[in-house]
């Protein structure tokens, strides 16, 4: 473990000692900083998903592309429903999928139309890194229950440093219970730990901070 409880419980109590009462709940981040990597190689970049102890207090909005077979269960299930008939509607209209990809968290798509997907939603998704991705479980078979992966990515995060040494994520809000938060913050440092090639040594330093709040150091 690169910290442990206490460093992460006294950095929540000065974030929460000097937070100004907001009309909003807060979010907390967790901000990672790394070092000694070569972002030009794809072995040193970081991509996957997890998932975390706990939901994280902010509802996941998922939008579902599928075929007949599955329309009935994604309109019960997922926040978004879009069926393939629709797919030439929104080819016609780029400013609707730009909305759709802003809207939501994750996509999931039915595995027998994900290349008509990629073709009229790749675009503006691809860069979002929010494309149906079968590392998160996102492209389904055309048969089944999408509410287990629902109810999963209420807890998963997207893990990504490509570009720049820097992780960035969600991992609570403000009036959660604490006890959660820091199980969360754990989880994710441990799992990013895991990922880099050599490791600690490629963490440079951990920050929490609330969402109006300046990032505040965790001591290792």
């Amino acid at each position: 473990m690169i910290m442990n409880k206490k460093e992460i419980q006294s950095v929540l109590a000065a974030l929460k000692a000097d937070s100004k009462e907001r009309k909003f709940t807060q979010s907390v981040d967790l901000i990672v900083t790394l070092q000694d990597l070569n972002l030009k190689k794809p072995e040193d970049q970081l991509d996957f998903f997890m998932t975390l102890p706990y939901l994280i207090g902010k509802k996941r909005k998922v939008c579902a592309f599928v075929g007949p077979e599955l329309k009935d269960d994604a309109a019960k299930t997922c926040d978004t429903t879009v069926t393939n008939t629709e797919f030439d509607d929104f080819k016609k209209a780029p400013r609707r999928v730009k909305t759709l990809a802003k809207s939501h968290d994750f996509f999931i798509a039915q595995a027998n139309i994900m290349g008509k997907v990629a073709q009229v939603f790749g675009r503006a998704l691809g860069p979002r890194g929010k494309m149906p991705n079968p590392k998160s479980g996102g492209v389904v078979p055309p048969k089944g229950s999408l509410k287990p992966l629902y109810d999963r990515y209420q807890k998963t995060l997207h893990i990504v440093a490509k570009k720049s040494p820097v992780v960035q994520a969600m991992v609570g809000i403000q009036d959660m219970d604490e006890e959660q938060i820091i199980d969360n913050v754990l989880s994710t440092i441990d799992q990013i730990v895991h990922h880099l090639p050599r490791e600690r040594h490629n963490v440079k330093n951990v920050y929490l901070k609330f969402t109006m709040s300046a990032p505040m150091k965790v001591k290792k």
